[in-house]
C-alpha cells in the first residue's frame, strides 16, 4: 500500500479521543483514520503513572500493527506518561496533544485559568514542565474532575448528569475571578456548552474554554505534508476498533462522530 493511503492511527483510553478524530476528520476529509478505544480500562486518569505507560504503548502496537502510517495520540494523560516511549518504539510519525495552558495565558485579563483535567495529567511530570514554561504559572489552577469521563463514556451529556461532580472539583472557586477554563481531557470536549453554563453561573469574569484540538490536528497536517503522506484526493474513512464491548461503545462511537 502507498504510504499516501496508509491509515493514521488515532488512540484514547476512551471514547474522548474522537473530539480530536472529529476535528481531524473534519480538516483532513480525504484520510482514512483508524481509531482505538481502549474503554476497557478507561478512564486512565485514575490509574498510576506506570499502569498508564504499559496501556498505551499496547495502543500504539495495536495500531502499528494495522499499518498506520502516522499516530495521532489523543490523550493528554497518555501523552504526558508514555510519550516518549511511544515515539522510541515506533518507525512512524507520532503526534501528541498537550494541554492548552498557553493560549489560556495569552489570553487577556487578571483572572486565573482553570486547568481541568484528570488527577494523573496534572500530576505528570510533563505537564508540569509545560506548566513552568508560562509566563505566570501562578496564574494557573490544576483541577482534578473525578468522575466526568464516567459519565460521559456512559452516553450522558445532560447538564443535571454532570452538576454535582463540578460542584465537587469546581464548586470551591464559587465567586472567583476566572478569565479561563482549559479542558486538558479530550472527553471534555463533548461537554464544553457544560463546563460555561457551570462557569458562568460560578464564576466572575470571562470563562473563555481552551482546548487543544484544533492544534493538534494542525500539527498532524504539517506531519503528514512534511513526511510526504497527505492524502489530497479520494474519499477518506473511519474504522473503530475497542478494548471494551464493541455493541456497546460502536454505537456511541457513531453518534459521538457526528456530535
Amino acid at each position: 500500500m502507498h504510504m499516501h493511503n496508509a491509515p493514521v492511527g488515532v488512540f484514547d483510553s476512551g471514547l474522548g479521543g474522537v473530539s480530536v478524530l472529529k476535528e481531524a476528520v473534519r480538516c483532513l476529509p480525504h484520510e482514512h483514520f483508524i481509531y482505538y478505544g481502549d474503554n476497557l480500562h478507561a478512564p486512565y486518569g485514575d490509574r498510576p503513572e506506570q499502569e498508564i505507560t504499559r496501556l498505551s504503548a499496547q495502543c500504539a502496537d495495536i495500531l502499528t500493527e494495522k499499518g498506520v502510517k502516522a499516530l495521532l495520540v489523543a490523550c493528554n494523560t497518555a501523552t504526558g506518561a508514555a510519550i516518549r516511549l511511544i515515539r522510541s518504539k515506533l518507525d512512524v510519525p507520532v503526534v501528541s496533544m498537550e494541554p492548552a495552558i498557553k493560549p489560556a495565558c495569552q489570553s487577556p485579563g487578571n483572572g486565573k485559568i482553570l486547568m481541568c483535567a484528570t488527577y494523573a495529567t496534572t500530576q505528570l511530570e510533563r505537564y508540569k514542565k509545560l506548566k513552568t514554561r508560562m509566563p505566570d504559572p501562578e496564574r494557573i489552577i490544576d483541577v482534578p474532575c473525578p468522575g466526568i469521563v464516567d459519565i460521559i463514556e456512559q452516553g450522558n451529556f445532560c447538564y443535571s448528569a454532570f452538576e454535582k461532580a463540578l460542584d465537587k472539583c469546581l464548586g470551591r472557586y464559587e465567586g472567583a475571578l476566572i478569565d479561563g477554563l482549559v479542558l486538558g481531557c479530550t472527553h471534555y470536549i463533548f461537554i464544553k456548552d457544560v463546563f460555561y453554563r457551570y462557569a458562568r453561573s460560578r464564576f466572575r469574569g470571562q470563562c473563555r474554554m481552551f482546548d487543544g484540538n484544533a492544534a493538534t490536528v494542525r500539527q498532524l497536517t504539517r506531519v503528514l505534508s512534511a513526511n510526504d503522506m497527505l492524502k489530497v484526493c479520494g474519499t477518506g474513512s473511519v474504522s473503530f476498533f475497542t478494548s471494551g464491548d464493541r455493541a456497546k461503545y460502536q454505537p456511541l462511537f457513531n453518534m459521538l462522530l457526528h456530535y
